[in-house]
């Protein structure tokens, strides 16, 4: 079967003449009267009687020419569908992230995205686990650290810099912390992927252990953030999620030439041949907003 003799044949009705429909498709006569003929003999069928003043359909004619038109009308609709989807995200964009991260930067993301693209819903999971995004059903991930699979195309969000925080108010009533050393005669709130006995800080090529009483362990970011601004000691946090409340008095940075890890950030999504627009669109905001709070 060929929809090109099927939609030359509809497009001759319509137009009322060979020559019309030759016009409006961009073709020559001779090609639009072959196409007909040659649809005429593969369905063993007279469609059009020819005079020399118009055209006429034959019962037969009429009987194709009704339900042709109306499936290529479906067929057009469903490519000017396409086209609208491929221009407007829309359907469902599930993406996950470590639930740290998640806490802290992406309800912002979401709710952006969301009033940008209204036809666009979200579903995010915020989880620890490593999550196959092919097979799991996922479109996008945000992921800290080493990237284990290869097979997935990754754009760089910057990086994670972890630093030594403490609240004014401690720090107005604690003994003066000048070097690391004096971390060991302050109460440290710790989290446990970090270190449960101690922190590594860096200083230019320079490197130091800090041991650690190990009081009080915690492996949710937002719990030790949280205590550290009440005044309960001192943390080593991501800067990011910090920024906040450095700008508002809430916390203040300690020793700002010692820094922790640095830990990479990136969008991670499948290889795919087309990209959806709802990844695409996704993808441009995220940048946009995450990648300024990073280090480059």
């Amino acid at each position: 079967m060929d929809f090109n003799e099927a939609a030359v044949f509809v497009r001759v009705v319509q137009a009322g003449s060979f020559s019309a429909a030759a016009r409006q498709l961009g073709l020559p006569t001779s090609t639009v009267s072959t196409r007909v003929a040659r649809l005429e003999r593969r369905l063993g069928v007279t469609l059009l009687q020819r005079t020399t003043r118009r055209l006429h359909l034959t019962e037969a004619g009429s009987l194709y020419f009704e339900h042709a038109s109306t499936g290529l009308g479906y067929l057009m609709e469903a490519e000017a569908a396409l086209d609208e989807a491929r221009q407007q995200p829309q359907g469902t964009l599930k993406m996950t992230a470590p639930a740290d991260l998640g806490d802290a930067l992406l309800g912002h993301l979401l709710a952006e995205t969301q009033a940008r693209y209204p036809a666009l819903s979200l579903e995010l999971w915020l989880t620890e686990r490593y999550v196959d995004l092919v097979a799991e059903g996922v479109d996008v991930a945000i992921r800290m650290g080493e990237l284990r699979d290869s097979s997935l195309i990754a754009k760089s969000l910057g990086t994670i810099q972890w630093a030594l925080f403490a609240s004014p108010a401690y720090l107005q009533q604690a003994a003066p912390i000048n070097s690391p050393a004096e971390l060991a005669q302050h109460p440290c709130v710790q989290f446990t992927p970090m270190g449960r006995h101690h922190w590594e800080l860096q200083r230019g090529a320079n490197e130091i252990r800090v041991p650690l009483p190990g009081q009080v362990l915690v492996n949710n970011i937002g719990v030790v953030k949280t205590m550290v601004e009440s005044g309960q000691g001192v943390a080593l946090l991501p800067t990011f999620i910090c920024q906040a409340a450095v700008r508002q008095g809430g916390l203040q940075r300690l020793l700002p030439e010692w820094r922790g890890q640095a830990d990479a950030v990136h969008l991670v999504y499948p290889k795919q041949r087309f990209m959806p627009p709802k990844l695409r669109g996704f993808i441009d905001l995220a940048v946009t907003a995450l990648k300024p709070l990073f280090v480059a």
